[in-house]
């Protein structure tokens, strides 16, 4: 969460502290204010609706609903948002994370004193979030045609044999998974998210559900239609399937612009799909370079090899000396069941399973699964 906007949410029955929260933060743009909930009965609902990053809540609320009962039903419905208390000395209250109190400010207090502990909650949550039991990974390439949403959909596909799996179509401009999997233009898209108020009912209502039980969260169907999803949407979307599903996978585009550095930003493994080619390969070195200034660990990142039995003059040890990193997964390359596959719209690890170039997608599924399970901070077996 650092250097990203954190949205506060406050619930609060006196309107002079309320809007004593809202002038201290005003000459600041970390933390932006969502709204003021002025009855305990609506918090929940509110929360639910905005997604906020944190909460303050009033300890001594009035009515049916009194602060800490609220905290606690915030946790239970929506474990990643982080929950201040708000109190008075003459009424203490400690702070009890598993109660949904992950910290107290007590008043009187300071703009410097309020921004501190928001953002300390904010980055904390968001944090632990990351730790969930959910697995993002995002299949970039930074040259088209080396079969990167091919890969993807059965990778989804594969994985959604044993687990809850969504498909994000990345590919805002051109949407890439609704042209491969023949959807109607008709289908919903992220673009039909509301903004701002994402619910997990929203996402039910615009995803779409394959044949072979995976869900899809498809791109707009028209080229203009991607200027009107914004990296917040996108953050909003991921944020929520990584609380919905065992795996989130996303297939991006063929570049570095903001909203493909979102995917990559969220993702807990980058997986780089290359060929034997030489462009492929320099794009990718190229890109190294880049997600290394941006910071991203050697564990956030793993290769796939397509088509790794058609070299063209190049060998593995090649192409891991061009990258300066192993390739970690290889899959063969079988064109006559990739393009039948592809042109029925189904995948290929369901229709021809004990094919090879199943087997090897199997493989990299396998190893997601247990990467998964163990949380360790690289895939097992490299």
């Amino acid at each position: 969460m650092a250097g990203e906007q954190i949205r506060l949410l406050i619930v609060e029955d006196v309107p002079q502290v309320a809007s004593h929260v809202r002038a201290m933060l005003q000459a600041q743009h970390q933390i932006k204010m969502l709204d003021v909930v002025t009855s305990g009965d609506r918090a929940l609902t509110a929360v639910t609706e905005m997604k906020p990053d944190v909460v303050i809540v009033d300890a001594l609320l009035q009515g049916r609903v009194g602060g800490q009962q609220v905290a606690q039903q915030i946790r239970q419905a929506e474990p990643g948002v982080g929950v201040i208390m708000l109190t008075v000395p003459q009424n203490p209250v400690k702070e009890s994370p598993e109660r949904g109190i992950d910290a107290v400010l007590t008043m009187p207090f300071t703009g410097f004193d309020l921004t501190t502990v928001v953002r300390k909650v904010g980055e904390a949550r968001s944090t632990e979030a990351a730790r969930s039991n959910s697995l993002v990974v995002t299949l970039f390439s930074p040259k088209g045609g080396v079969g990167r949403t091919t890969l993807a959909y059965n990778l989804a596909v594969a994985l959604g044999q044993q687990h809850r799996v969504c498909l994000v179509d990345g590919s805002l401009q051109f949407s890439d998974l609704r042209g491969l999997l023949r959807v109607p233009a008709v289908a919903p898209s992220i673009v039909n998210l509301p903004t701002d108020r994402i619910r997990e009912q929203d996402l039910a209502d615009v995803t779409w559900r394959d044949p072979s039980g995976i869900d899809i969260l498809l791109a707009p169907p028209r080229v203009e239609m991607a200027e009107m999803v914004t990296t917040r949407d996108i953050e909003k979307a991921l944020s929520l399937l990584r609380q919905l599903y065992d795996f989130v996978i996303i297939d991006t585009r063929a570049a570095l612009s903001e909203d493909v550095l979102v995917y990559l930003d969220s993702a807990d493994l980058i997986l780089q799909v290359l060929t034997y080619d030489s462009m492929a390969i320099r794009g990718l070195a190229m890109a190294a370079e880049t997600f290394a200034a941006i910071g991203y660990p050697a564990t956030k990142l793993a290769t796939i090899l397509n088509r790794a039995d058609a070299a063209g003059g190049f060998d593995r040890s090649d192409v891991e000396q061009a990258l300066g990193s192993r390739i970690d997964f290889e899959i063969v390359s079988d064109g006559r069941l990739v393009l039948a596959a592809n042109n029925e719209g189904i995948a290929f690890v369901s229709s021809s399973p004990e094919s090879q170039i199943a087997k090897d997608v199997g493989q990299v599924a396998n190893a997601l699964a247990a990467h998964r399970s163990a949380r360790s901070p690289a895939l097992a077996g490299r």
